[in-house]
């Protein structure tokens, strides 16, 4: 069932599926683009994308106490050093903490949402981080993944982000003392529509498996 957690219009973060006391929750945040300050549209493909990680997510953790939600934003765009889609996700992660107290979380972040997903790991609660054709800018800051188990997926042909960028990101949170790997997608894109029941699988086993290994 889903329960936004204030009005749909104003909540950073909508629970979609999951107990009134979860063990731990995944949040998955959609993608964007890279300058935007309007809010997103009502019909909102990026976000339309990460449904069926939802749903997959709901099927495979049947009879376990995980929550699975939804973070929304408040722009469109990252908007350069406003970062808003990172300040968003931090928000979401605040909102679960204030309902649901101090349960691991791990990250599903498309494109955008996948740099947010990053750049936000280094919270307490994040586990670790499932990165689908993210968006990782050469410079990106790693320093804060120390700890973290990270997985980027990308198809190589992806003309939107770069592939490149993501193994040069898992090579340097490596360094920092991140567990991260790189795993090459054989289809999909950026939209990740072709062999897209192969994403949501593997996203929906390495975010699960990431919950399933935090220490009790």
């Amino acid at each position: 069932m889903t329960v936004p957690s204030r009005s749909a219009a104003s909540s950073p973060l909508l629970v979609r599926y999951g107990a009134e006391a979860p063990a731990g929750a995944v949040l998955l945040l959609h993608g964007g683009r890279a300058d935007g300050l309007e809010a997103p549209p009502l019909f909102n493909l990026p976000a339309l994308r990460m449904r069926p990680f939802a749903e997959a997510l709901r099927r495979s953790a049947r009879g376990r106490a995980i929550l699975v939600a939804e973070g929304r934003y408040r722009h469109r765009g990252w908007n350069g050093e406003r970062a808003d889609a990172a300040r968003d996700a931090e928000t979401a992660l605040a909102g679960l903490r204030a309902r649901f107290g101090e349960i691991p979380v791990v990250l599903v972040g498309h494109s955008m949402g996948g740099r947010a997903a990053l750049a936000v790991a280094g919270d307490p609660a994040v586990r670790g981080v499932v990165a689908l054709a993210p968006w990782c800018p050469r410079d990106e800051p790693v320093a804060h993944l120390a700890g973290r188990r990270l997985h980027l997926l990308h198809d190589e042909t992806d003309r939107v982000t770069k592939a490149g960028d993501s193994w040069a990101f898992v090579r340097r949170a490596r360094e920092a003392g991140a567990d991260a790997t790189g795993i090459p997608m054989p289809a999909g894109g950026h939209a990740m529509l072709r062999s897209a029941a192969l994403w949501h699988r593997r996203a929906t086993e390495l975010a699960l498996e990431t919950l399933a290994s935090t220490p009790a």
